[in-house]
């Protein structure tokens, strides 16, 4: 039951460490409602993405745009404007299970995760495979 209302979460992650969770249960004012359109009205104007100007964007763009602009506003202690993207990306993309960032402001990396809740994340354990040239050093 637990795994199926993380389900319905979207959560944020910087370094590693769980900063936003955004339940998408809870409704959402009409005020908020109206903000979020009109962010896809001002988007269909066109963004961009890096170097590249995108027209028309689809929903992945849209999804890559609005977490750059919520990992930004994170770096900058705007949570305001975090809690804005975040709320986007939790209603419009509903799918999308964890945003996860590695690095500083300048030049973070950012994924986007649709295939496994942070519970899950956080249970998978990473593999090291060891050559013979460095089991041999660690070895005494």
């Amino acid at each position: 039951m637990s795994e199926n209302n993380s389900e319905n979460k979207l959560h944020v992650i910087v370094n590693g460490t769980s900063i936003l969770e955004f339940d998408r249960n809870k409704p959402l004012p009409g005020h908020q409602r109206r903000y979020l359109d009109q962010m896809d009205i001002t988007m269909d104007a066109g963004i961009k993405l890096g170097n590249d100007d995108i027209d028309n964007p689809n929903t992945l763009q849209r999804a890559q745009y609005i977490s750059n602009s919520l990992i930004n506003a994170l770096f900058e202690e705007n949570y305001d404007l975090a809690i804005a993207m975040c709320t986007y990306l939790a209603k419009r993309i509903p799918d999308l299970l964890q945003i996860k960032a590695i690095g500083e402001k300048s030049e973070p990396s950012i994924e986007l995760v649709f295939d496994r809740t942070l519970e899950k994340a956080q249970q998978e354990q990473t593999i090291e495979f060891f050559t013979p040239e460095n089991t041999d050093k660690t070895m005494h």
